[in-house]
């Protein structure tokens, strides 16, 4: 063989050396540099203290995770404040109906139980202030997200949401009602109609030959919800 048949070997010593002194090199210096623990003494401080008080002046950051207690009162700022909350961070799931069916969940991802189902009817809002903390399922913890307060705000309108569903036109209120007698009428579901004690979003077929837009404007459908 010739010089650089000789020479392979000799690399490979060479490297092996660079290898097994590397490795038993310290961890960067960034990691291993001297630095003082909680309640070390210090010799660079005058009072020898490691640890200094806050600087004059300096604002506490809140714990986003203190946990609060549930409202006694719910008000209609906390069910807006939970409207809120609800469409940027539940929506996505839970769909803004909170029927399970989101923009993701179409995409694939686990459809979580419907809010208007007697199980989640049933529920306290404690247990929903408390999925939202720690998680549940599939669901992971949004408690880096949401703060305390604003949990109870999003139990509070998914109540709102749960009453929304089901509710029988001849219970609304005038206000109400009175929007939903204005409401556009869809052109596609032209032959139904919603019967005043039915619940809002239930249709019946109208006898044929019928004429709509004769019928009371309480009895004709779209969008009460």
């Amino acid at each position: 063989m010739g010089s650089g048949g000789r020479a392979q070997p000799c690399l490979f010593l060479a490297v092996l050396a660079v290898s097994l002194s590397l490795g038993g090199c310290k961890r960067a210096n960034m990691y291993s540099q001297a630095k003082s623990d909680n309640w070390d003494r210090s010799n660079f401080f005058p009072n020898g203290q490691t640890m200094r008080l806050p600087v004059a002046g300096t604002v506490p950051r809140a714990e986003p995770n203190v946990p609060v207690a549930q409202p006694a009162v719910i008000t209609a700022e906390m069910v807006e404040r939970g409207h809120q909350r609800y469409n940027i961070f539940c929506t996505p799931c839970h769909g803004r109906a909170g029927d399970g069916q989101g923009i993701i969940v179409q995409r694939g991802f686990p459809q979580p139980p419907d809010f208007a189902s007697d199980q989640m009817r049933r529920i306290s809002a404690q247990t929903i202030y408390d999925t939202i903390t720690y998680g549940r399922g599939a669901m992971y913890s949004h408690a880096d997200r949401v703060a305390p307060a604003d949990r109870w705000a999003i139990a509070s309108y998914i109540r709102a949401l749960q009453l929304s569903r089901g509710v029988a036109v001849a219970s609304l209120a005038p206000a109400e009602r009175a929007k939903l007698d204005n409401a556009p009428v869809e052109p596609p579901e032209a032959n139904s109609v919603v019967q005043p004690d039915a619940p809002i979003g239930a249709t019946t077929a109208t006898a044929p030959g019928t004429n709509r837009n004769s019928l009371p404007p309480a009895t004709m459908s779209g969008g009460g919800q």
